[in-house]
């Protein structure tokens, strides 16, 4: 994968076919390379003819693998995605964003509005308030301690620092952004709502609801699998129609 330096971060990214591009960003707490090629959205969108674009966020995959607590939160990540797009020399995008991506989404949308053409969310991360610290939890279960076996540089206050400035900076609604800015924001987006503790639904459904150009998916659109080329069929149909003449 290559790679371009956002300051001292390094980011892998890929970078693929012609056209506005559409921009793939992961989820939390991968614990190896990010494997956008095979299977999966990145083939997928390429076969259909667009330009794809996926990057290992900071902390992920071939990126930068520092974890210092003032430089990892939800808006360095977007802010990495946006120093990308400068690299590249592009002005206009589309973004997709999976899970922790989703809040990414609305901030990308709220810094760069006149970039952000589009925005698709897939089982979004949301705040549940009957169930306020799951994320750091379930995060410090298994995902911290596998960490931590892998890198003694990290101690266990590290990483619950690291965890606070995601998910306990702003804790409420989608992290990133105030029901206000859904409310008003005028970038059309897709949801695709889940309904798991790292996924809420009624977050995703209020988002949905909130946001005057919002569309939302088929519910549930994973399971059984055969709903799954439906959803995306829905997704290539939102992206085709929000595409800039």
């Amino acid at each position: 994968m290559p790679s371009f330096h956002n300051g001292s971060v390094e980011i892998a990214y890929l970078d693929e076919g012609e056209g506005l591009p559409i921009v793939l960003v992961h989820g939390f707490a991968s614990t190896k390379e990010v494997n956008w090629v095979n299977p999966g959205w990145f083939s997928t969108l390429k076969r259909a003819g667009r330009r794809v674009i996926a990057l290992d966020d900071r902390g992920h995959g071939q990126s930068s693998k520092l974890y210092d607590p003032a430089e990892y939160h939800t808006t360095l990540m977007a802010e990495d995605v946006r120093a990308l797009m400068d690299h590249l020399g592009i002005k206009q995008f589309m973004v997709i964003g999976f899970c922790i991506g989703g809040p990414m989404v609305w901030n990308l949308i709220k810094n760069a509005p006149q970039r952000v053409v589009a925005g698709v969310l897939a089982q979004p991360t949301g705040f549940d308030p009957k169930n306020p610290n799951y994320y750091t939890e379930s995060n410090m279960r298994v995902w911290g301690p596998e960490l931590l076996k892998r890198r003694p540089d990290i101690t266990p206050e590290m990483l619950d620092r690291f965890l606070g400035k995601i998910f306990r900076t702003n804790p409420d609604f989608v992290f990133t952004v105030t029901r206000d800015f859904v409310r008003n924001c005028q970038t059309p987006v897709l949801i695709l709502p889940d309904d798991i503790p790292a996924h809420p639904y009624a977050v995703a459904m209020e988002a949905a609801l909130l946001a005057p150009k919002a569309e939302v998916s088929i519910f549930p659109w994973k399971e059984p699998k055969e709903r799954i080329p439906l959803a995306v069929r829905q997704i290539r149909s939102f992206l085709k129609a929000h595409q800039p003449t």
